[in-house]
């Protein structure tokens, strides 16, 4: 059975790992985090289910009820957030250019093939190349640090000036950047790439902007092979009702770049291999709500849910307060 780690806060503070396969979850003794446990494996010349046998097994836990109750952590995050890069890449699902073309088209004329589509297709064309080649270069963006990263049940906060805030609903690579500066895939979580539609749609070379937004982690990090195969459903709840609802697909099979060039296309740069930081980077998606005309308000819910995830991805909308910022000349 597939291994999915968790990580735990408890009401005094206390922090722990679990483990979980299955219906069955138990606390992994003697780490109080991922991150700590990926250091052991690969200090141990191990993979992650090697580590966790070596800790051996405590308490098991219901894991849904810790959910419930507020005490599970997004199941990455690093003790100096500004050492957690997020960041992504778009257009990388078989469906993802009719979303982002509508957005689009009209800063094009008619006639003329949106910058958007031309990169969509050179995906479909060389997103996968073979072993050994170099494919096709992705969309890529940056997303913020470790200070925008949430867990479970937070709120998604867009700041006093954001014209929108949208669901993204997709899968995220978690990245460990060994002591030799080799880039560790510790596995792949359920996430929220939360983003300001509207800023977006006004001119694509404000798609930066609207991407440096905080981001949500499902409580889940599946470990082992990457899903060639992801069926879920994205939600939007307001007023206790459902307002919105469809499913979203991916893994590889639903994908035109595979998992392994768009991680060739983030790595090759130096800077994104420096030793001890964590990586969390999204792979993008096809299914958005703003493309269908529903404009998101403060309190509305994002729920996330795809197998083999047990646990569901929520968070509330929120809206940050206005703040002056004031730049001093020294």
């Amino acid at each position: 059975m597939t291994l999915r780690l968790l990580q735990h806060r408890a009401a005094d503070g206390t922090r722990s790992v679990i483990a979980a396969r299955g219906d069955t979850a138990a606390f992994v003794p003697g780490v109080d985090s991922v991150r700590a446990l990926a250091n052991r494996a690969i200090a141990a010349g191990t993979d992650l289910a090697g580590a966790v046998a070596a800790c051996g097994v405590g308490a098991t836990v219901d894991i849904a009820a810790e959910l419930a109750a507020g005490r599970l952590l997004a199941p990455i995050d690093h003790a100096d957030p500004a050492h957690l890069f997020m960041t992504g890449t778009g257009l990388t699902h078989l469906g993802s250019a009719e979303g982002r073309d509508k957005m689009h088209r009209e800063a094009a004329a008619a006639e003329k093939q949106t910058d958007s589509m031309r990169i969509f297709l050179e995906g479909v064309a060389g997103g996968k190349p073979a072993a050994g080649q170099v494919g096709s270069q992705p969309e890529w963006f940056y997303k913020g640090n470790g200070h925008g990263l949430i867990g479970p049940g937070a709120a998604l906060t867009s700041p006093a000036f954001a014209k929108d805030g949208g669901e993204e609903p997709e899968l995220a690579g978690i990245y460990l950047i060994g002591d030799d500066g080799t880039p560790f895939r510790l596995g792949v979580c359920l996430a929220n790439e939360f983003s300001d539609h509207v800023t977006e749609r006004h001119n694509y070379l404000w798609l930066a902007h609207s991407k440096l937004r905080q981001a949500a982690l499902g409580p889940e990090l599946l470990v082992g092979p990457l899903p060639a195969q992801i069926q879920g459903s994205s939600r939007i709840h307001r007023d206790g009702a459902v307002l919105w609802e469809k499913p979203f697909l991916s893994g590889e099979e639903n994908m035109s770049h595979s998992f392994a060039n768009l991680e060739a296309h983030h790595f090759k740069y130096d800077v994104f291999r420096q030793p001890g930081d964590v990586h969390v980077h999204f792979f993008g998606t096809a299914t958005l709500s703003f493309s269908e005309g529903i404009t998101t308000q403060v309190g509305d819910e994002f729920e996330i849910e795809a197998a083999p995830f047990t646990l569901p991805l929520r968070n509330a909308l929120a809206q940050a307060s206005a703040q002056a910022v004031t730049v001093k000349a020294l």
